[in-house]
């Protein structure tokens, strides 16, 4: 995943840090308040190795920050960045899709601590407005010109 850093393009560069399941859960468990290395292993039943690996990357990667929370015997916590902070609507457009796609039977929800409310996300363009999905995409490759309407965009513009 690492050569994916590299891309032009943006969705293959993030991918690149948080493309694996385990990353994605450690993120959702950290905005759900987790910030311990036992308490993601418990509800992650991730292995310590596995899990020291995807903390270590999340961490060098800025998504989360290493806090010292105790000194005998040294224990570290992790805290979100505003990087981190700022995956969430990810996670939830990742939850939605699931929703429509993979949903059935007994389902995790998620609330609105304020408001109590079930989450129902959209993401939308911010400049028309519209609900992304809705309406088509071209897509230009970095020093190009936003391709015509009529025209093919190379398959590896992605």
């Amino acid at each position: 995943m690492k050569n994916l850093s590299e891309q032009p393009c943006l969705i293959a560069r993030s991918l690149a840090l948080v493309g694996d399941a385990w990353s994605m859960l450690i993120m959702r468990d950290a905005h759900a308040g987790l910030t311990r290395f036992d308490e993601f292993r418990k509800s992650l039943g991730i292995v310590p190795t596995m899990l020291t690996g995807r903390l270590s990357s999340l961490t060098e990667e800025g998504l989360l920050e290493k806090r010292r929370y105790s000194e005998r015997p040294p224990r570290d916590e992790y805290v979100l960045t505003e990087a981190g902070r700022d995956f969430l609507p990810v996670l939830f457009a990742i939850g939605a899709w699931g929703r429509k796609h993979r949903g059935g039977g007994a389902v995790t929800r998620f609330f609105d601590a304020e408001t109590g409310t079930e989450i129902d996300p959209v993401t939308i363009d911010r400049a028309t407005g519209a609900e992304i999905g809705t309406r088509p995409i071209r897509i230009a490759a970095p020093g190009c010109e936003l391709p015509a309407a009529d025209e093919a965009v190379p398959d590896n513009a992605l």
